[in-house]
């Protein structure tokens, strides 16, 4: 049975390298994938409550709750105002995942188009993209909403990330809009493996933090991203 196994798991990640190397669209989630470390967390700690919200982001990865409740639950305790989030981004810029760069720029190279998709807030994602040559029209992600005094009011709802199952669908409308024949979703969480399908593969990264569900689910499964670099160098 072992043997069974170990060949099982190497024909998915063989399929799964294929899918890579003719991908015409390839989804990266960003916190504790593109960058290494999860914006809301670093928003929570900024604003002192960073120990409360950085558990409820651990349950959430790891699919033991609804990702909008988990999500309204987090900044009911942050209530980030427009104010907070620009000091915070302006103490702690994002941190990009080393090699990260050089993947999207390969990826670009052979005519795939790289998307960020993302349950985390297109505010603090944007400084990350601009990095990446990503432009704004490439990023779906949740949206902090302000009164007109800068006061934190919510999330806007109607993004396909802001709720369970969000990634999936937001890979489902980019299929339908571009007609992408093969699509690939790379990600550390259980909400990007729920992306598969419509994905054709999705690669796990734990080159972050390892979850273990993720491990076991993934087509591929990697630690760092100079593996995907090779395999589309092959």
């Amino acid at each position: 049975m072992a043997a069974a196994g170990g060949a099982e798991v190497g024909n998915a990640v063989a399929a799964a390298r294929a899918v890579l190397r003719a991908a015409q669209a390839v989804c990266f989630d960003v916190d504790s994938t593109v960058c290494t470390e999860e914006g809301i967390d670093v928003l929570a700690a900024f604003a002192g409550v960073g120990e409360q919200v950085s558990a409820l982001t651990r349950t959430a990865m790891n699919g033991n709750v609804r990702f909008e409740d988990a999500l309204a639950q987090r900044l009911a305790l942050i209530r980030p105002s427009a104010e907070l989030l620009t000091r915070c981004l302006r103490a702690h810029p994002p941190q990009l995942s080393p090699g990260i760069a050089g993947l999207m720029e390969k990826l670009r190279a052979r005519g795939a188009t790289v998307w960020l998709i993302s349950g985390g807030f297109r505010q603090m994602i944007a400084p990350a993209a601009r990095q990446l040559g990503i432009n704004d029209e490439h990023i779906i992600a949740n949206v902090l909403r302000f009164a007109d005094d800068g006061s934190f009011v919510d999330f806007d709802p109607s993004v396909p990330t802001a709720r369970s199952g969000g990634k999936a669908l937001a890979l489902a409308q980019l299929r339908a809009q571009f007609g992408y024949a093969q699509l690939v979703m790379i990600g550390d969480g259980v909400t990007d493996m729920e992306a598969r399908p419509p994905a054709d593969a999705f690669i796990g990264y734990g080159g972050v933090v390892v979850r273990e569900k993720v491990k076991a689910g993934a087509d591929w499964f990697v630690t760092d991203f100079t593996e995907l670099l090779r395999a589309l160098d092959d």
